[in-house]
């Protein structure tokens, strides 16, 4: 501004890079497999969400092909992407 400094990117920001701290999203997609249980009692016990959230990715998801079900950093959200496509779940990083 008015004070002559050049203003430079703040430290954290060039360590975490702009994608890490913009964070991604764990995104559940639509299969014709699973039971909304199954679905449901996953999100539950790996993201650990409430019933009732899981119950709204769930049905997000169904009707709309897929849902951002946690937004975090990669190296945060892998964990949970391969415990859901262990699951059999279809779960991509974006």
């Amino acid at each position: 501004m008015g004070n002559g400094k050049i203003h430079t990117r703040p430290e954290w920001e060039e360590k975490t890079g702009v994608e890490e701290r913009a964070g991604y999203f764990l995104i559940l997609h639509n299969d014709d497999y699973h039971t909304f249980d199954y679905v449901i009692e996953s999100l539950v016990e790996i993201c650990r969400h409430n019933t009732e959230q899981a119950e709204q990715c769930a049905y997000i998801t169904h009707y709309k092909g897929k849902c951002d079900v946690k937004k975090g950093g990669m190296d945060e959200l892998k964990p949970y992407k391969y415990a859901l496509v262990d699951r059999g779940l279809s779960v991509t990083i974006e």
